[in-house]
């Protein structure tokens, strides 16, 4: 899909584009060489081209998804029709804002560890259980690709909704034992509709991830804690 929000001229529309399909193309392949070659106007983003930077999300025959990992191989119709992610700011065509909405969302679940413990740099940080320390990391691997917001059915019917993302977040320091707030501290952030009590379970966020984290056992997780303060 090709639109400019901020041109009064521009209307959304579907461009058709035609390509021969090489061996290994994937969409972020096929997007470039359509630019370079057939419309150097159309806009979407990319920055590693690697499936790590979470930049190049959007909407490929209704699903989201990483154009960098996807392979055009996988439609033999050979049609493939490409729209922006829904729940972001539109910026141009394929192009959306998630950067932004990210870091309101960090903001929001205030995304980083609270203690009152002055942190000594000349000495080790505080261990942590190995199987503790893999259960957080594991979280961290999230990439802010903002896939998981765009499939999830709530958050299309709550703009407010912080979506798996987020609460994959919330989770991660709630694990954390360097992290000194309580279950009622985040029932404060996530206690709500908008929050943890949300989610309808569709799933849609865990089977789109690209990364594959268990967002809706951590969903689940942070909602056995919380329902129990209600």
């Amino acid at each position: 899909m090709k639109y400019n929000p901020q041109s009064k001229l521009s209307k959304a529309h579907f461009a058709e584009y035609k390509l021969e399909e090489t061996d290994g193309m994937t969409l972020f392949i096929a997007l470039t060489k359509i630019r370079e070659t057939m419309d150097a106007d159309l806009s979407f983003d990319f920055v590693c081209r690697a499936g790590i930077c979470g930049s190049c999300g959007m909407m490929v025959n209704g699903k989201p998804a990483l154009a960098c990992r996807t392979l055009t191989k996988n439609f033999p119709g050979g049609v493939i029709q490409l729209m922006p992610m829904p729940a972001f700011k539109l910026l141009k065509d394929l192009s959306v804002d998630t950067g932004n909405w990210m870091n309101d969302m960090s903001r929001r679940v205030e995304s980083w560890i609270h203690t009152n413990h002055k942190p000594d740099i000349s000495k080790l940080e505080a261990p942590m259980e190995p199987k503790l320390a893999d259960e957080t990391f594991e979280l961290d691997r999230c990439i802010e690709c903002g896939i998981c917001v765009a499939a999830c059915g709530t958050k299309l019917m709550r703009p407010n909704f912080i979506g798996a993302v987020g609460l994959n977040r919330v989770a991660r320091f709630a694990m954390d034992p360097h992290d000194e707030r309580t279950d009622e501290d985040f029932y404060e952030l996530v206690g709500d509709d908008d929050g943890v009590f949300g989610c309808m379970s569709l799933v849609a966020c865990e089977d789109n991830c690209p990364k594959h984290l268990p967002l809706q056992s951590k969903i689940a997780y942070m909602r056995r804690k919380l329902v129990a303060l209600k």
